[in-house]
């Protein structure tokens, strides 16, 4: 706890953003499949406008992120969260897929329950520069448990909503898209937050890469192993882009009939055990190492994620994915403490963007082939086999490279 009791008025605020930011995302992601159905989207094109929506973030994140050293942080982050109000705002205005899809590419939602868009990259550059490099893994992992808590309270809010409107009388349209409007009242509160954060979060000017190919990306020295970190990390996400959260609560209401609120219930666990997740992190990297951490606590939810579709039962399946979230999430705080550690620090909002768009990118290109195989009765568990499977490429790889490239931190 000294770790957050040691942040400025800056770092608490990004806390708080966090929280409102994760809170959202977890709201959003337990109704968003089910919403897009209700107003009649067959399940390819559900997932056209889930790959499109990811595709979107990544495209606007990677602008704004390997600026914002130059542009502002404090502007890049408020623009993101008015990007959210807006594709928020629309996607509860209308069900013309042409302008789902357009909303879904320009603005900021998040169909996995995971972060999007430019925050978590300028956030993390941030609260690394103002944290001695002893105590960031801790910082980070609070940082995650927090939203973590926010969006399994997010996703059990919205399930709780949905049901108390479905019994009240409103349609299922209807009630979804309560949920949906209450996702664009959360980035307008973002955006207040976030315009009152001060001038110490931005990047000393003396350290800011700008001289060629590093003017458009943001990256000078780091190139290297940023790109070598961004492959692996998108392979990852690609893997995991098959059961985003969004398409695993229309696995579990399809499979086994699971309505709204139990949906939030089930969502609520798995998020507050990835958060408690997320502190055991930091203390197996301060042993073990961040690399070491990242992979040997990957590579058993994996196989619990294989093993999630082979339960004949709906306790059991929820009691594997419990047991994976458990252990899922813990290479998060360590692999973005890595990043921060590995680069140079005026390059580190534009490592982790980059970074964190080939997570969003590899992300992206998975739903339009995931949502199809979850809505038919014959193939719904292949999804969950290609994600393990992938996963467990990416681990495997990932240690072979970087085992012997410690943090500087850990070669003292």
């Amino acid at each position: 706890m000294a770790s957050v009791r040691g942040l400025d008025a800056d770092g608490r605020l990004l806390f708080m953003t966090r929280v409102l930011r994760l809170f959202a995302y977890g709201f959003l992601a337990v109704v968003l499949v089910l919403y897009l159905e209700a107003l009649g989207l067959d399940p390819f094109t559900i997932g056209a406008v889930l790959t499109l929506t990811l595709i979107g973030d990544a495209a606007i994140s990677l602008w704004l992120t390997t600026r914002a050293d130059r542009l502002g942080r404090r502007r890049v982050l408020v623009a993101g969260a008015l990007l959210m109000v807006g594709a928020g705002l629309v996607f509860a205005a209308t069900s013309s897929v042409p302008i789902l899809i357009l909303a879904a590419t320009i603005g900021v939602i998040s169909p996995t329950g995971n972060e999007v868009g430019p925050f978590l990259a300028v956030e993390q550059a941030a609260l690394s520069q103002s944290t001695p490099d002893a105590r960031r893994t801790p910082v980070f992992a609070w940082y995650n448990l927090a939203g973590y808590v926010a969006t399994a309270t997010g996703a059990l809010a919205a399930g709780l909503l949905s049901e108390v409107l479905l019994r009240g009388g409103f349609t299922r349209v209807d009630a979804y898209r309560a949920v949906v409007i209450g996702y664009a009242l959360l980035g307008l509160a973002m955006a207040a937050v976030f315009s009152r954060i001060g001038a110490g979060v931005e990047a000393p000017p003396e350290s800011v890469t700008d001289d060629g190919v590093a003017r458009r990306l943001g990256l000078g020295r780091s190139k290297g192993i940023v790109a070598r970190l961004s492959l692996l990390f998108s392979l990852d996400s690609f893997a995991g882009g098959f059961v985003p959260q969004s398409l695993l609560a229309y696995w579990f209401h399809r499979k086994f009939g699971v309505e709204p609120a139990l949906l939030g219930t089930i969502f609520f666990g798995a998020n507050l055990l990835a958060a408690a997740s997320a502190l055991s992190a930091s203390r197996i990297a301060r042993r073990f190492g961040l690399v070491n951490t990242m992979v040997f606590t990957h590579l058993p939810s994996n196989v619990l994620l294989v093993l999630v579709p082979l339960a004949p039962s709906l306790p059991l399946a929820i009691a594997l994915l419990l047991l994976r979230f458990s252990l899922s999430q813990m290479d998060v705080p360590t692999r973005q403490s890595y990043v921060m550690a590995v680069v140079e620090p005026g390059e580190r909002s534009a490592a982790a963007g980059v970074t964190g768009i080939a997570r969003t990118t590899g992300a992206a290109l998975s739903p339009i082939l995931s949502a199809p195989l979850v809505a038919s009765a014959g193939l719904t568990s292949i999804p969950f086999f290609i994600a393990g499977g992938l996963k467990i490429v990416y681990d495997l790889s990932l240690w072979a490279a970087f085992k012997a490239r410690p943090a500087p931190e850990e070669r003292r």
